[in-house]
């Protein structure tokens, strides 16, 4: 049996990053793709084990003095999530391709903490700023110029990172078949 591998999925809010995870989990069911651990509370719809675990913040606090994570993020302020480090590192012993989406400094975390030949990243770039900022708009209409600014700030920062990540794929319009052949190629040329 040949060894798994994470393949992490980084770019800015806004570029694809869930859409393309969305299309390669709809296409490959043999992938792993890890649910998130989190202290939020399950939104309408949401079962405890698909996209998310839920933990109480005591329970999270506990994972994180343990080492259970390969990578936290406090987001808004206020919810905590991470990625737990047992379910992942089974797959990858038992030969699975593992899909898990990050921002730059998830990536950073699991670069301090996974042996460099478990993973490999892939960073979804825009085409362009405006493109970027359009997307970001059409998710969220009722943005504010202020909030829309920050985020376009922090996206700068990100991809100002890129070259932390092994590969990087353009994610342009209308185009999510290309740019999940794209990464397939690059899924399939490391794990041969």
């Amino acid at each position: 049996m040949h060894q798994g591998k994470l393949f992490l999925i980084v770019g800015p809010s806004g570029v694809g990053k869930g859409t393309l995870v969305n299309a390669l989990r709809a296409k490959h069911p043999e992938f792993y793709f890890p649910p998130s651990a989190t202290t939020r509370h399950p939104r309408e719809g949401e079962a405890a084990g698909k996209q998310y675990l839920f933990f109480s913040e005591a329970e999270f606090e506990k994972l994180e003095k343990e080492n259970g994570f390969l990578e936290t993020a406090l987001i808004h302020q206020k919810e905590k999530y991470g990625t737990l480090r047992k379910p992942i590192l089974e797959a990858i012993a038992a030969g699975k391709i593992v899909i898990r989406e990050v921002d730059i400094q998830g990536l950073i975390s699991i670069q301090k903490c996974l042996e460099k030949a478990l993973f490999s990243a892939i960073f979804i770039s825009p085409p362009d700023k405006e493109t970027l900022r359009k997307r970001i708009l059409q998710r969220q209409p009722e943005m504010d110029a202020e909030e829309l600014n920050r985020r376009l700030q922090s996206a700068d920062k990100e991809i100002s990172q890129k070259n932390l990540a092994d590969f990087e794929v353009i994610s342009e319009d209308n185009e999510i078949a290309a740019m999940v052949a794209q990464v397939e190629g690059i899924i399939d040329g490391i794990s041969k």
